[in-house]
């Protein structure tokens, strides 16, 4: 099935999508803010910059997003429009657990946080990640 939009149209939609600082990531930043939680933000020294860090404690916290990281990808991947899309979310899908592999090898503990967790239940997604980079 062809793209329905223009090139031109289509870059301009891709420029939009962040790859850091997305609202799902700023509404844990702000969370463990207000716990007085201090961390660092995309820690680029080890494996996959994880969104939230304590190196001194090596604990990363990845947030995803459903789409892009493929949240249940197996059950909608067939309503994708082209093969481009199902490639990008496979190839997401497996760095994903390459870097989070890579990381507990080196001795880090990793939290994943997705999306709908978040939306759902803001508050106590926010507690079990305070709780997940203080113990």
């Amino acid at each position: 099935m062809p793209d329905h939009l223009t090139k031109k149209q289509r870059s301009s939609l891709m420029k939009k999508v962040r790859p850091k600082n997305s609202k799902i990531e700023q509404i844990v930043f702000r969370g463990l803010r207000k716990q007085k939680i201090y961390f660092q933000k995309h820690y680029k020294r080890v494996a996959g910059t994880p969104d939230i860090a304590k190196p001194s404690l090596k604990k990363a916290v990845f947030i995803h997003s459903d789409f892009w990281h493929g949240w249940q990808y197996p059950r909608w991947s067939h309503k994708l429009s082209n093969d481009f899309w199902r490639d990008k979310i496979s190839k997401n899908r497996e760095r994903d657990r390459r870097k989070t592999r890579q990381l507990r090898q080196m001795g880090w503990k990793v939290m994943v946080v997705w999306e709908h967790t978040l939306k759902n239940d803001p508050e106590g997604t926010i507690k079990r990640v305070c709780k997940f980079l203080t113990c």
